[in-house]
């Protein structure tokens, strides 16, 4: 599984330094918070900035 990781991170950049910390200094558990925050950021640049923002508007 490092090995993976390190391959992985020599690749993605930002990603992966941040995956290489979190695994490095086991803190796994912080990856769901991770991935949800990046998704509402997500769902707020494509409102804003779109056509989807009728779509996206509609699920909350």
């Amino acid at each position: 599984m490092k090995k993976f990781l390190r391959s992985m991170s020599s690749n993605v950049g930002v990603v992966g330094e941040l995956l290489g910390f979190l695994g490095a200094n086991k803190r796994w558990w912080l990856i769901p918070m991770v991935a949800v925050l990046l998704l509402f950021g997500l769902l707020v640049i494509f409102g804003s900035a779109s056509g989807l923002a009728p779509f996206i508007y509609t699920l909350f």
